[in-house]
């Protein structure tokens, strides 16, 4: 099964959470409010690390939560044990087996912190060491390179942003698999964007604020479906020293959404392209998408902290058409597999 058919039953998969997934994640924030915990740590790696710091924003920005990302090897590699047992600690896996992200989970619940499991596989060991398991439910992904179980592991996040805030943002959360499934119907652009780009081999990727996700995990996708090396960036950071790469036919993707990123985004792109650079964006703003030289549109409308579950669609899309352009197989990477083991 190809990257392309499996990110089609993204929408189901989404509308699948957003029916299951509401009553373990309600328990889990009766329990954060009973012992009064502010704070928050992620583990993952790979792919599930872009879910964590999607959720380093959704809860920093929505729930007011102090985030951290749990460095594993702290645990697995020196033998630390850093005191989190006044915190939540999320272990974020789609095969739930990496055994670093397993072992700083185990390590939270025996300090006797509230711990939460976020997997596709309910009897990992991940899922094991872990009070609260939530199931993505995305079925089999076999192709390498993930794609609707990332679209999973945001939208569980989302659902635990609203169940910690106690709840109010149903109907947004309900619309969420329909916002992905027009998402879809964007790998038309998508490919037009790829067929333009041809033969790209080094590339800038930019964003900000909840798309810092989304512009990471697609400078992912660029590097293992196309051998090519996209180089992620806030925008702010990209200001404060890369951006001297900048020079004629330097090639910039970048994700620009409506909120309070936007203004900023917009005017940072075309300096970019008056001093040569190559834009391809990514956006819901008709006028951030005509600077551009080449863009893929966006759906209006969608809420802001909702929206990396359905910008990384066209992200995913271009990465792996850009890789069949080049000649590459994006559903079988060279030297990766899909269920990585690291200490």
């Amino acid at each position: 099964m190809s990257l392309v058919s499996e990110l089609a039953e993204s929408p189901a998969v989404v509308e699948r959470l957003v029916r299951d997934a509401r009553a373990p994640l309600r328990e889990l924030a009766g329990r954060v409010e009973q012992r009064g915990i502010d704070a928050v740590f992620l583990a993952a790696r790979g792919t599930s690390d872009h879910a964590a710091t999607y959720a380093q924003y959704v809860l920093g920005i929505r729930n007011g939560l102090a985030t951290g990302l749990a460095v594993p090897s702290v645990q697995s590699v020196y033998g630390s044990h850093p005191d989190v047992s006044r915190a939540l600690v999320i272990g974020i896996s789609q095969s739930g087996r990496s055994p670093d992200v397993v072992e700083v989970l185990a390590d939270a619940r025996k300090q006797g912190a509230v711990t939460l499991a976020i997997t596709n596989e309910p009897a990992s060991p991940l899922a094991e060491a872990a009070e609260t398991v939530v199931a993505l439910e995305a079925g089999p992904e076999l192709a390498v390179a993930a794609s609707k179980t990332y679209i999973a592991e945001l939208a569980v996040v989302a659902l635990l942003s609203d169940a910690l805030a106690g709840g109010g943002s149903e109907p947004e959360l309900e619309a969420l698999p329909g916002h992905v499934a027009r998402a879809l119907e964007t790998e038309h652009d998508a490919q037009h964007a790829a067929r333009e780009l041809r033969g790209l081999r080094q590339c800038a990727v930019i964003g900000r604020g909840y798309h810092y996700a989304t512009i990471r995990e697609w400078a992912l996708k660029l590097k293992e479906m196309g051998l090519i090396m996209a180089d992620p960036y806030s925008a702010a950071d990209f200001e404060h020293g890369p951006i001297a790469l900048v020079e004629p036919g330097y090639q910039v993707l970048a994700v620009a959404v409506s909120g309070p990123t936007l203004a900023g985004l917009a005017e940072l792109l075309p300096r970019l392209r008056a001093d040569g650079a190559r834009l391809l964006v990514i956006s819901d703003d008709a006028s951030v998408r005509e600077a551009a030289d080449d863009a893929i549109p966006l759906e209006a409308g969608v809420p802001e902290w909702l929206s990396p579950a359905v910008a990384i669609v066209p992200c995913q899309l271009f990465a792996y058409h850009l890789a069949l352009a080049n000649g590459r197989d994006p559903d079988s990477p060279r030297r990766l597999q899909k269920v990585t083991l690291t200490r």
